[in-house]
């Protein structure tokens, strides 16, 4: 039994649990938010990449004391190979919606977990905290800096009917895009009306800022062929 636990398997198993803890603390933040990746996931890529930076560092010790004419070993090589290969993980909680996308931040905070547990396996146990606090402020704070930001647009709603014979919502967008318009949500197909067989609706939701007159703007897009009708809040709530 002594010949298993040893004062090396404590720091392994040491490394291992804070490593969990840091990636879970910043997993139960995404967890709380609700968002794809959450307590479970981030635990187990920070504990997963703590264990693969372990057994780099001390699971190939053995070998390399029995065959010491084997070649410098250099244990950065398989902390790489879980840099990379933990981007298709990240990948997997990007959605798209539309023209929107959603899952960014929660792809960059498993990325950022992976570095942690890798830190805390390599016995960086500084490095490791401090950037689980950098990351836990930047995700807490992250909506208030974003609105701050945002504080000079308005969401608003455009509501278009088009001629089915002259479909163009192409030239719509991209006249919301040269008006600095974001297109964050897009739903429509054919009006199933009897009497409005040969049209298209279409609901847009925009970020549009303050600045834009909505006049002109309105007044633009009317002036697109195959545009019929256009419903939109020419006001600015204050």
């Amino acid at each position: 039994m002594d010949m298993i636990i040893n004062q090396e398997s404590y720091v392994i198993m040491g490394r291992i649990l804070l490593a969990a803890c840091l990636a879970g603390l910043i997993g139960a933040e995404r967890e709380h938010k609700r968002h794809p990746a959450g307590f479970r996931t981030h635990l187990l890529v920070g504990t997963g990449a703590c264990l693969a930076m372990v057994m780099a560092l001390f699971g190939f010790q053995p070998y390399l004391e029995e065959n010491p004419d084997v070649s410098a070993y250099d244990p950065s090589r398989l902390a790489s190979y879980v840099i990379s290969g933990v981007g298709f993980l990240g990948a997997g909680t990007i959605i798209v919606q539309g023209v929107s996308i959603k899952g960014l931040t929660t792809a960059a905070s498993i990325w950022v977990v992976a570095s942690i547990g890798l830190a805390a396996g390599a016995g960086m146990y500084l490095a490791a905290g401090f950037t689980t606090i950098m990351v836990l402020l930047s995700l807490f704070f992250l909506n208030d800096i974003e609105r701050f930001f945002r504080s000079s647009t308005q969401p608003e709603k455009l509501e278009i009917i088009m001629d089915k014979n002259h479909p163009s919502l192409s030239k719509v967008i991209q006249l919301l895009e040269r008006e600095n318009a974001v297109v964050k949500k897009l739903a429509g197909g054919s009006d199933n009306r009897a009497d409005h067989e040969q049209r298209l609706s279409y609901d847009l939701h925009i970020d549009l800022h303050k600045s834009v007159n909505r006049t002109s703007l309105y007044e633009k897009l009317m002036m697109i062929e195959g545009v019929l009708e256009i419903e939109m809040t020419l006001s600015k709530d204050e």
